[in-house]
């Protein structure tokens, strides 16, 4: 197991994280999803912690609060002792009919993080993430809302998910100039078949210094190659999340499917296998159902993609050029080369 370094913190969490979005019984459209009780669970996070992993995501809306009770449980039934576990939760979601039961509002941030604690079963959160964008707060509130409690010793960092990176660099530089603690990681959907985090996140991310944590690694199972040819089924026929276009799909299947023969082993090892080996991806969410799932995910850990083998994925699943991206690649082509090699490019 590798251990990156989280954005500029200098805390280090292991390359593949703990999702929890299975953990306890949710309800409405994400119940095929969920499911997994406490013994299951506790046998889960045996094995992961053995394999190397300190890292857990979680939210306040998974199962309705259930997740964290389960990780809390798990946690001190193991005897894992806290320092050894980087445990990561998200607030902002509705967690209730109210108008102030989600957002960004210092209101909601107090209460959504004091509550996380309850059920988790611990005095301090690791890193505290924003589920998603806010339209009705300003960001200064929620920043100085999260700086406080950086301050008090509830959390320790701060992070974000599912946000525009104009949002992001905007948050940044505010915080910048109030003082106030910036975001050091950002959560995002990231997958071979999904890769739209390349146009302006990825490089917003690197640019900033945000560790980068990919959620959906296998598109709902999508990678796995189970649901091919439109055949709807298990989780996706009723929690289609994320999104496949289907033609993408097919073709990085088929390629994959040499890559995983090369290899000897699975298509989900090879689509973990690639999200480990991109650029500035700092931790990988593999979200399971058993030990048996857990280790099917772990055997990506022994694979290594060639400079071939990423050549072929990378071109199966490439994004269609947009503007301004085409036109920046070709303005900046000659200085890129010189960067890279030192030497002026003929013709310049």
């Amino acid at each position: 197991m590798r251990y990156n370094p989280l954005g500029r913190t200098g805390l280090f969490v292991s390359e593949l994280c703990l999702g929890t979005m299975t953990f306890g019984q949710a309800g409405g459209r994400y119940a095929a999803a969920s499911g997994v009780g406490q013994e299951a669970v506790d046998a889960i996070l045996r094995r992961a912690v053995d394999a190397g992993l300190n890292f857990i995501d979680t939210a306040n809306v998974y199962a309705n609060g259930q997740a964290e009770e389960i990780v809390g449980r798990s946690l001190r039934s193991l005897g894992l002792a806290r320092k050894d576990i980087v445990i990561a939760t998200k607030f902002a979601h509705a967690v209730g009919s109210g108008p102030n039961d989600g957002g960004g509002s210092r209101a909601h941030i107090v209460a959504a993080a004091h509550a996380s604690l309850r059920r988790l079963g611990v005095d301090h959160i690791d890193l505290y993430q924003m589920h998603g964008w806010d339209p009705a707060t300003p960001v200064e509130e929620t920043l100085r809302a999260l700086d406080d409690l950086v301050r008090q010793g509830v959390v320790r960092y701060c992070g974000v998910s599912n946000w525009a990176a104009w949002q992001v660099a905007t948050a940044l530089g505010i915080a910048d100039r109030l003082g106030t603690s910036r975001f050091q990681s950002y959560q995002g959907y990231h997958s071979l078949v999904g890769r739209d985090i390349e146009r302006e996140v990825v490089p917003m991310a690197a640019a900033e210094g945000l560790g980068l944590i990919a959620f959906s690694p296998l598109a709902g199972g999508y990678l796995t190659g189970k649901y091919r040819n439109g055949v709807k089924a298990g989780r996706r026929a009723t929690v289609p999340f994320p999104p496949v276009d289907e033609a993408r799909g097919a073709a990085v299947l088929a390629a994959m499917d040499g890559v995983a023969e090369g290899h000897g082993t699975t298509h989900e090892a090879i689509a973990l296998a690639w999200l480990r080996q991109q650029p500035g991806v700092t931790s990988t969410i593999v979200g399971v159902k058993g030990v048996d799932q857990l280790d099917a995910n772990l055997a990506s850990l022994n694979v290594t993609l060639s400079p071939s083998d990423l050549a072929v994925l990378g071109e199966a699943g490439s994004l269609a050029p947009e503007y301004p991206g085409w036109m920046l690649a070709q303005a900046s082509a000659a200085r890129a080369d010189l960067l890279r090699t030192g030497a002026v490019p003929a013709g310049h």
